[in-house]
């Protein structure tokens, strides 16, 4: 909430609507009455002008000046600052004293990333494994979800797969301490722990997002390859997904599908790979399935999840103003006052 304090001391407060802005919290209700301005600028010059020739007249005819005639500016100025400060008083200024609450409603959002071992194949980014590359991405996506944005921040998870899911964080707010399990994050070692178990990935995410309490409950799961394993099918994953309202986005993160070759070893192949099970995930939960090749597509596609869940955002605006006019209206009613008493008294006994 953003506000401006304006003490209620210091002026009345109004029911007009500010017009023109001037400067920080002040305003003009009526600034069409600044037109007056000029007219009485031309009056107060017209006066002047007349004085001097009065002078003029004066030095001609030799008559020594008299103390009136020295002092004949004063009732000139005093009638000028009545007149300005009366303008000025037409004007209405204001001052405003404005609240605004900003709501935001916060996503809950589990990145699920495959650790697989076909994840250390270098086709996204010369010189990077696609997990090396898929880290970086991920990690500065989370940090935009997960900072300031509109007054709100996004609770994230993250989750790993390959034959068996893992939940390395929970959710949290800590863009820090995220990042730091996301650099943790290792291909797999033993054989017996590797394979790209898709549903079990997602059921997974599920379970964790089912705890939530958020009205927007999100998952990314990113993935290289097919699900191979079938403890829990991706159509079942996606079943529980669906009934719980969980919205997944699936990215398919690869180049090449690569094969053994019995004579050139693991090779990269012209095969395409079956992405059909990760299409209906996005399908029928809401959400959208995407194909990076390389990094900048993957950066892509993840800015663009990143604008599709925007945050729902709810704002009120209450706005006060308070009437300045006493503040010029007083010191015109002196100005003129003094001005005519100038003229009935003291200037004219000076004369």
């Amino acid at each position: 909430m953003t506000s401006g304090s304006v003490p209620q001391l210091d002026a009345l407060q109004s029911a007009a609507s500010a017009r023109l802005p001037l400067w920080g919290d002040y305003s003009l209700a009526d600034p069409l009455m600044l037109a007056v301005l000029p007219v009485a600028l031309l009056a107060w010059l017209w006066a002047r002008a007349r004085g001097r020739v009065q002078g003029r007249i004066s030095v001609i005819s030799a008559v020594p000046s008299s103390l009136r005639q020295r002092l004949a500016w004063v009732p000139l100025v005093l009638q000028l600052g009545a007149l300005v400060c009366a303008v000025l008083a037409m004007a209405r200024p204001l001052r405003s004293n404005v609240q605004q609450d900003v709501h935001s409603e916060g996503v809950d959002i589990a990145l699920a990333l495959d650790r697989s071992g076909s994840m250390q194949f270098e086709d996204l980014e010369e010189g990077k494994s696609r997990l090396e590359v898929v880290k970086e991405v991920v990690g500065e996506f989370a940090a935009r979800r997960m900072s300031d944005r509109e007054n709100a921040s996004d609770n994230v998870a993250l989750i790993t797969f390959a034959r068996y899911p893992r939940l390395l964080c929970p959710f949290t707010l800590d863009v820090d301490a995220l990042k730091g399990f996301l650099e943790q994050v290792q291909l797999v070692e033993r054989e017996e722990e590797d394979g790209t178990a898709i549903g079990v990935g997602l059921a997974k995410a599920v379970a964790i997002l089912r705890e939530s309490d958020a009205k927007s409950r999100v998952c990314v799961l990113l993935t290289d390859g097919e699900n191979n394993v079938d403890d829990i099918t991706p159509a079942d994953a996606t079943e529980l997904a669906a009934e719980e309202g969980i919205k997944v986005y699936t990215i398919y993160a690869a180049r090449y599908v690569y094969a053994r070759d019995p004579f050139r070893g693991i090779v990269a192949t012209r095969q395409k790979a079956d992405t059909s099970d990760l299409e209906r995930m996005a399908e029928l939960t809401g959400g959208r399935f995407y194909r990076a090749s390389d990094r900048a597509e993957l950066e892509n596609i993840y800015a663009e999840i990143e604008r599709l869940e925007r945050t729902p955002r709810s704002e009120q605006r209450f706005e006060e103003t308070f009437d300045l006019y006493p503040w010029f209206l007083a010191p015109a009613l002196a100005c003129a006052c003094l001005a005519q008493l100038a003229r009935a008294s003291w200037w004219r006994r000076l004369a």
